[in-house]
């Protein structure tokens, strides 16, 4: 069928309330393999957001393929309410993997997709304390269901949903780039984290009482690294600050690892930068390599006893299943045989070094440039070096997707992804896999994208 024949059917038929149709008309990829996706004329587009982080180790991995065909010709489908091999297995890991790198024990506990995973989170909070106030970040972003949408920080997810009553309270996050108290990050003395610890100061700010020493809200929703927020990434002092004040008052850290967990950053989870421990971890997206849509949390002990969470509790059909746990262990397997830690810092070093060198080249048009490990951002500015551009960002977003890119007599596109609080941000998720070659040759493509939008050094 011709592309005109399924957009047209597209255009009658599917909704628009997902996130396909920001570009219009839509693009249609036909195959993927490694670091690219391919339209219907073969046109390689190299990809450098892997499917929002999702695809670590590439497209069309063999290995996991394998995985894959493996479960499905020996046990495809289970019930949930029975065991299988590897959904017990792959706990295991995850849980030995946190009580090693935290020195907590604790349980995990599958879903179906990350904003699932993280209203499951808010159940264990609530049961855990009866209450369901929670802290989050400005910025922050945990998905789009009902109870996920209370906690991320975009009004635009809540506004035609009606009112809700147990939204978070958000929080600035330390976003030194664009502060949201004006202050610049080598003499601020973390002020943002000293301006949330004066809420507790006394009653009458309305979130702590001090006689009976509890807090209204009794958890706090953190990215490590913010995602869909422009891949912010915090001073390496802030969050063990923010730990301390949360401790002293019993709340809770819930580390959403979504996009950031499994060797994005460069450590197998993107708080481990920062030198605190979670009560609660949400993970998803790359566990399976986007090949399963399958999703968790893990929790301390205390919180996840089957006495204090027994059966039944949450449950959706397919979580657990037998084809995502299969090849989330193989992708586990994959991790603990090579340094990925190695990996992904040197490829995230160098590709950041090529990302510091453009910025050099084009200092008005792009303001921040900013990495840990292979979760990398550039921020666009409208030619003053600091006042965002989402103007001229859609216009590098739109260059990349026309597929009428060239460089060594080689027609390519560029697939990147939008991000930030002023969507100016480009927020990059290259494949594990990629090579020094492709990441020049993804600096080229971008680079042509912004002379193509009129910017000049």
């Amino acid at each position: 069928m011709r592309e005109s024949e399924l957009l047209k059917l597209d255009k009658t038929y599917c909704s628009y309330g997902d996130t396909v149709h920001y570009l219009n008309p839509p693009k249609i990829f036909e195959r993927c393999e490694g670091t690219y996706l391919y339209d219907g004329d073969g046109t390689p587009f190299l990809d450098l957001q892997m499917w929002y982080s999702a695809a670590s180790f590439g497209y069309k991995n063999k290995r996991l393929h394998k995985a894959l065909t493996a479960q499905l010709d020996k046990l495809p489908q289970l019930a949930c309410q029975y065991l299988h091999k590897e959904k017990v297995l792959l706990s295991a890991k995850l849980a030995q993997i946190n009580e090693e790198k935290f020195g907590i024990k604790g349980r995990v506990h599958f879903n179906v997709g990350g904003s699932q995973s993280v209203d499951d989170a808010l159940k264990l909070i609530r049961n855990e304390t009866g209450r369901n106030l929670v802290f989050a970040f400005m910025g922050g972003y945990h998905g789009r269901t009902l109870g996920a949408s209370a906690i991320t920080s975009s009004f635009r997810y809540r506004r035609r949903y009606g009112h809700f009553g147990d939204r978070a309270h958000f929080v600035p996050y330390p976003y030194c780039f664009r502060c949201f108290y004006g202050m610049k990050r080598d003499s601020c003395d973390l002020f943002c984290v000293k301006q949330f610890e004066k809420l507790f100061e006394s009653e009458y700010y309305t979130f702590w009482d001090g006689k009976a020493k509890q807090s209204e809200f009794v958890a706090f929703f953190v990215e490590s690294v913010q995602g869909t927020g422009g891949y912010v990434i915090p001073p390496r002092g802030y969050f063990p600050a923010l730990k301390k004040i949360l401790d002293e008052r019993n709340i809770l850290l819930i580390d959403d690892e979504i996009q950031m967990g499994f060797y994005r950053t460069g450590k197998f989870w993107g708080i481990e930068h920062f030198g605190v421990s979670p009560d609660i971890q949400v993970f998803g997206k790359a566990l399976t390599n986007g090949l399963n849509p399958l999703a968790g949390i893990w929790a301390r002990e205390d919180l996840i006893t089957p006495e204090k969470f027994p059966p039944g509790s949450t449950h959706s059909t397919f979580s657990s299943n037998t084809i995502g746990t299969a090849i989330g262990l193989e992708c586990l397997k994959m991790m603990e045989e090579e340094d990925y830690e190695s990996i992904v810092n040197a490829k995230g070093d160098y590709f950041l070094k090529r990302l510091k060198e453009l910025k050099r080249k084009y200092p008005k048009y792009i303001g921040d440039v900013d990495g840990l490990g292979l979760a990398l951002r550039i921020e666009i500015c409208a030619g003053d070096g600091f006042s965002p551009s989402k103007e001229l960002t859609d216009k590098i977003f739109e260059e990349g997707m026309k597929g009428k890119l060239s460089s060594g007599g080689k027609k390519y596109g560029l697939v990147l992804d939008v991000g930030g609080y002023y969507k100016n941000v480009f927020t990059i998720a290259p494949s594990f896999t990629i090579s020094k070659k492709e990441i020049d040759l993804g600096i080229e493509l971008f680079e042509q994208c912004m002379r193509n939008a009129g910017m000049r050094t």
